[in-house]
C-alpha cells in the first residue's frame, strides 16, 4: 500500500472515529457535518470524499459491527465450537456493539427492512445530501447481519443441534427482534444482561433434543 492510499485510509478512519464521539455526546440528529469534521480536525468538503451524507457514515458503522460479528465468529469457528455457541456470541457481540454505540440502534432494527442508504427513509427521518459536486449515492447495500445468524441456524439443523421442526427464518427473525425488545424492556437489567438472558432461553428452545422412545 503506497503513501496515498495509507492517508486515504487513515483519514476516513479519524473521521469515522470523530463522529462516533460526536453522536455519542449529542446523539445522530443533532450532530452535523461540520461537528464531526471540526471533532476530526480536517476540513468540510473532505468528508464528502469518503462519504456522500451523514446517513451513509453511519451505515459504514454500522458496517462495523458486521465485521466485529464475522472476526468474533472465526476464532469460534477455529475453536469448534457449536452451532449454539456461535450463536451466543454472535448474539453476545452485536448486544456489547449496540450498547456501546446507541445511535446504530435505529438503523441496526431496520436493516432487514432497508434497501440501502438511499433507498428509504433514515436511520432517524433525517438524510442530508451532498453539496453541488459530491459524489452521486453509491447502491451499496444495508449490512446482511441477519443472514449471518441464518446461516449459522442452518448449519445447526443439519448438523443436528438446532431444531428442524422450526423454519430456519423464523428462528433467525427471533434472534434479530432481541435487540427491539430488550430496547424497550421495563426491567431492571442493563440492556447487554436483557439480551444475554433472552438469548438463553431462545437457545434452550431451539436446541434439538434426543428423543426417547418409551416401549410398549
Amino acid at each position: 500500500m503506497g503513501r496515498r492510499e495509507r492517508k486515504k485510509l487513515l483519514s476516513r478512519r479519524t473521521i469515522l472515529e470523530a463522529a462516533i464521539s460526536e453522536f455519542s455526546k449529542k446523539g445522530y440528529k443533532e450532530t452535523s457535518v461540520a461537528d464531526i469534521m471540526s471533532t476530526a480536525d480536517l476540513g468540510i468538503g473532505t468528508f464528502y470524499n469518503y462519504f456522500n451524507s451523514k446517513e451513509d457514515l453511519l451505515f459504514s458503522l454500522l458496517g462495523r459491527l458486521g465485521e466485529t460479528i464475522r472476526m468474533a465468529l472465526a476464532e469460534a469457528r477455529a475453536a469448534e465450537r457449536t452451532s449454539l455457541e456461535l450463536l451466543e456470541v454472535g448474539a453476545h457481540v452485536t448486544a456489547k456493539f449496540l450498547d456501546e454505540n446507541r445511535f446504530v440502534m435505529p438503523l441496526f432494527l431496520s436493516a432487514s427492512h432497508h434497501a440501502g442508504p438511499h433507498g428509504g427513509a433514515s436511520a432517524q427521518g433525517e438524510a442530508e445530501a451532498p453539496p453541488h459536486g459530491a459524489k452521486q449515492p453509491s447502491r451499496r447495500m444495508t449490512p446482511q447481519i441477519k443472514q449471518v445468524f441464518t446461516e449459522i441456524i442452518r448449519e445447526g439443523q443439519e448438523a443436528g443441534e438446532i431444531r428442524s421442526d422450526v423454519p430456519v427464518d423464523l428462528i433467525a427473525e427471533m434472534f434479530h427482534s432481541l435487540y427491539q425488545a430488550a430496547a424497550f424492556s421495563q426491567l431492571d437489567l442493563s440492556y447487554q444482561e436483557n439480551i444475554a438472558l433472552k438469548t438463553r432461553l431462545l437457545l434452550d428452545g431451539i436446541r434439538k433434543r434426543n428423543e426417547v422412545h418409551v416401549p410398549n
